[in-house]
């Protein structure tokens, strides 16, 4: 099991907004979260990845109790273990594709060509071989998203969250995206967590977590 997190509660002033979370996933498994807005998704998404704290509970991730970490050393766990996808691909706009999908392997210290050479291999296999030194201004939305996905995947994460990844998207886009989660399944055995509104794009997941008012529901 690659995550695990048990009775996950927070609230905000007054307000609960996680009432006992529970989430198990896989290896190689893409589960989706669905519920209407306010049901607490992307602040579990959020808790989860460990952008976020929980007022309580416990999150196992690749073997490692994350309420462990703090500090560096939970940004360079977080670096080393989790990828990244949201819906505004939040793509530094100074830098090319190249450099962008590069940043969390420089920011890890990792050799900088072999860094390189792994970017360009991800562009290529994510149909992006022409545009590796186009800057993100210069690409379409389902381009940067593309460029967004290669960024997480660099440092070959244990699991990639992604909060509402196809929700700036068209919906040809929206579908190639979500395509291309299930294709890196197959191939690489990756494992994915996304949070979405879009039931069909859900639909194409291996399994499907629902929320309501804070809670998972059947």
């Amino acid at each position: 099991m690659i995550l695990s997190a048990e009775k996950i509660y927070k609230q905000y002033a007054q307000l609960p907004v996680l009432k006992g979370v529970d989430v198990h996933i896989n290896k190689g498994e893409i589960v989706s979260i669905v519920g209407s807005s306010g049901a607490g998704k992307s602040t579990l998404l959020h808790i989860l990845g460990s952008l976020d704290n929980a007022d309580s509970g416990t999150i196992t991730l690749n073997n490692q109790p994350m309420n462990l970490l703090k500090g560096k050393q939970l940004a360079h766990f977080r670096n080393q273990h989790i990828g990244f996808v949201f819906q505004f691909h939040h793509l530094l706009p100074e830098f090319t594709a190249l450099e962008n999908v590069c940043m969390p392997g420089w920011i890890a210290k990792r050799n900088k060509q072999q860094v390189a050479q792994e970017a360009t291999l991800l562009l290529q296999q994510l149909g992006l071989s022409n545009r590796v030194h186009h800057k993100p201004q210069a690409l379409s939305g389902g381009e940067q998203q593309r460029v967004a996905v290669a960024r997480a995947l660099i440092n070959k994460p244990a699991i990639v969250f992604a909060d509402e990844p196809t929700g700036n998207l068209d919906s040809t886009n929206a579908k190639e995206l979500h395509q291309l989660f299930v294709e890196l399944k197959t191939r690489l055995q990756q494992t994915f967590l996304i949070v979405t509104h879009n039931d069909e794009l859900a639909a194409m997941s291996d399994r499907i977590i629902h929320m309501k008012d804070g809670k998972i529901v059947q």
